[in-house]
């Protein structure tokens, strides 16, 4: 899954649970300060986002997570990493 395809997605599910308008999501948006994502918010967009990875997220990888850009990253780095045992 390229890029493009999560910030499809990530973008999709922004604007479907949090009815944020589709303008305002751009990879530099600020989750918290552009996007007023809390953290409760934050966990519900990566449980909807689990369905794509190929491993379970930890919370630890999404502590440095600011900006829309930065879930796409973490989230193509799970998808394309294979799962471990």
């Amino acid at each position: 899954m390229t890029h493009d395809e999560i910030f499809t997605r990530v973008a999709g599910v922004l604007e479907q649970m949090f009815e944020i308008d589709p303008a305002r999501i751009t990879l530099d948006a600020r989750l918290y300060d552009d996007l007023d994502i809390d953290s409760i918010d934050a966990v519900d967009l990566l449980v909807k986002m689990k369905p794509l990875m190929s491993r379970p997220i930890r919370a630890e990888q999404f502590k440095s997570v600011k900006t829309v850009g930065d879930v796409v990253r973490t989230l193509a780095s799970l998808i394309d990493s294979p799962a471990t045992a």
